[in-house]
C-alpha cells in the first residue's frame, strides 16, 4: 500500500517545472541548432552534429539558441553553433558519429 502511494510522489518529482521548462529549451535548441548545420551538411547530418553540439553546450548556451526558434536564426546564433564545433569534446563526437565539416 505504501509503495502504490510512493510512486506517484516520485513521478511526480520527475516532472518538475524546472526539467520541463529545460526541455522545452533543449527541443527549441535543437531545432535552430539542426537549421544552422543543414546550411553545411545533409539534414541527416545535421541531426547527428545537433546532438553532438548541444551535448557540449551549456544551458546557457542552449537558452541562447533556443530564442531563435520559429525564425531564420541570425549571425550571432551560427556564431554560436560554430564556437561550440570547434571545441575539442565537439569534434570528438562528431568524429566518433561519422560526421565530416567543410567537406573534410
Amino acid at each position: 500500500m505504501r509503495l502504490a502511494l510512493l510512486l506517484p510522489l516520485g513521478l511526480m518529482a520527475a516532472c518538475s517545472p524546472q526539467s520541463l521548462a529545460d526541455g522545452v529549451t533543449d527541443r527549441a535548441a535543437r531545432s535552430v541548432t539542426v537549421q544552422v548545420l543543414q546550411a553545411y551538411m545533409t539534414a541527416p547530418q545535421a541531426e547527428i552534429a545537433a546532438d553532438c553540439v548541444l551535448g557540449n553546450a551549456d544551458i546557457a548556451e542552449r537558452r541562447a539558441l533556443a530564442r531563435d526558434v520559429g525564425v531564420r536564426p541570425g549571425t550571432l546564433t551560427s556564431q554560436n553553433v560554430t564556437n561550440i564545433i570547434r571545441r575539442p569534446g565537439t569534434g570528438a563526437c562528431l568524429r566518433s558519429r561519422g560526421v565530416t565539416l567543410g567537406g573534410a
